[in-house]
């Protein structure tokens, strides 16, 4: 599957997913990860970055004002900022306001990915309590990229893949292996 980024919105219940998907990701993964998890300002951050960096060769890494995406990398978004995909491959921290009364909202980050990578972006929606993520999983298949929703039997929370099953813009329903699998299955284009 050519795919240029994958993105992956969750919240409650989420982190658990993606610390059984991280430690099955394959070690020469060559299309960048971005996560975005619903979660507070901590006074150590570093602890959610090192929790999943154990489970893994791939680079995690709490994303930066104007970085560039790089594969083999997993981006996470800072607490209390939005992650924004710009269309020249690099990322923005944005400190508008609350989107479905969060921030980092999912819907953004998807949206901008849609717009940046079109049919070359994955968006993975996990267990969550609220709706965020469903507009940008719309936008996202609009623009012809790949949606997976969590099988909603496998999530602590199943409002949100459900939302999301319910809107019928999800190409896959999948349990936490196999969402990992899929991304195995990703391959970057040669397009810049």
């Amino acid at each position: 599957m050519t795919i240029d980024l994958i993105t992956i919105g969750g919240s409650a219940g989420s982190l658990q997913v993606v610390m059984e998907i991280i430690p099955l990701l394959r070690a020469d993964l060559q299309v960048p990860v971005v996560v975005v998890f619903h979660r507070k300002a901590t006074p150590q951050p570093e602890m959610l970055i090192d929790l999943l960096d154990a489970r893994t060769p791939l680079t995690i890494k709490e994303a930066e004002d104007k970085e560039v995406l790089k594969g083999g990398q997993v981006y996470i978004a800072p607490a209390d900022y939005h992650l924004l995909v710009e269309t020249d491959g690099s990322l923005s921290l944005d400190i508008s306001e609350k989107i479905n009364y969060s921030r980092p909202s999912i819907d953004l980050t998807f949206m901008t990915a849609a717009d940046a990578y079109k049919d070359r972006l994955m968006a993975v929606i996990l267990s969550g309590a609220n709706a965020d993520g469903m507009r940008g999983m719309e936008i996202i298949k609009r623009q012809g990229g790949f949606c997976v929703a969590q099988d909603p039997l496998t999530a602590q929370v199943a409002f949100m893949p459900s939302k999301a099953i319910a809107r019928e813009v999800v190409d896959q329903i999948a349990s936490p292996d196999e969402i990992a699998g899929i991304i195995n299955l990703c391959r970057p284009s040669s397009r810049p």
